[in-house]
């Protein structure tokens, strides 16, 4: 497993990370966005943290299918407000954003990495990352989130997915990006039926094959209700088998809302595993 460049951290992510959900959202497709409320953010961070969490991911505009834009300037507030306040934890701080502006101000306020679910491919994103040590999360995603599962069409899913984030690694490296600092998400739900996203997670070891690290966000998707039959608040079973199956599939980090489930099953996943 590789060890990633994490703006104040380097990360071994040969012990599998479980990277909490933060969501600062006015709307988010679980429920649980928090509409701006940065201190009640900090209280479910600082339980997340509690329960085990190695990373914090928080998002202050939502990413779902049909959501809509939030003004730059607000989700910017949202976002330097957190990191303020939780920089001193001890813990990587993420921040997924598509936006070069709060980019700029989430690496000025010491975030320590960029997820960007456009795969910095907006005018002005490489710059505003290419010159400071924070990790860049690159996604895949067809579309825009307003449109992105209206009619996602592949002729195969796993080829052009990893055929687009390694085009997306050559302009980052090119623009001066070291690879340890790059992680790959393959986007699971972003652009993509059923099948799709299950080839995608039948395949995950591929996108790890050339050292990159690869980071896994598949908790509480419509992927998981369309074989459990599970409303969006009954996914945490589901959610925490397929975090595990992603880990055993290569994923270094995995995104999740239900993070002390997840530890455990981590956990018990690596007692098997560790040799007497």
């Amino acid at each position: 497993m590789p060890i990633i460049q994490c703006g104040r951290f380097r990360l071994d992510l040969s012990q599998p990370r479980v990277m909490a959900i933060i969501n600062l959202t006015d709307d988010s497709f679980t429920g649980d966005g928090l509409h701006g409320d940065v201190r009640a953010a900090l209280r479910r961070a600082e339980r997340a943290v509690e329960e085990g969490a190695h990373m914090l991911d928080i998002g202050a505009e939502s990413s779902r299918p049909g959501a809509g834009p939030v003004p730059d300037g607000q989700e910017q507030e949202r976002v330097v407000s957190f990191i303020q306040s939780a920089r001193g934890w001890g813990v990587p701080l993420s921040v997924d954003t598509s936006k070069p502006a709060v980019m700029r101000a989430a690496v000025d306020a010491g975030a320590d990495m960029i997820n960007d679910i456009n795969a910095f491919r907006m005018q002005g994103a490489v710059d505003a990352v290419a010159g400071s040590e924070v990790g860049l999360c690159v996604m895949h995603m067809l579309g825009e989130p307003r449109t992105m599962q209206d009619d996602p069409r592949y002729l195969d899913v796993v080829d052009e997915v990893k055929s687009f984030l390694d085009e997306r690694v050559r302009v980052l490296e090119a623009a001066g990006v070291a690879r340890e600092r790059i992680v790959l998400d393959p986007g699971f739900g972003f652009g993509k039926r059923t099948e799709h996203n299950y080839a995608l997670l039948r395949a995950l070891e591929r996108f790890g094959a050339d050292g990159l690290a690869v980071l896994a966000g598949l908790s509480r998707k419509s992927m998981l209700g369309a074989v459990t039959g599970r409303d969006v608040g009954e996914r945490m079973p589901a959610s925490v088998a397929a975090a595990l199956i992603a880990v055993q599939r290569g994923a270094g980090i995995v995104r999740v809302h239900d993070v002390a489930p997840t530890c455990d099953a981590i956990k018990v996943w690596q007692a098997v595993c560790t040799e007497s």
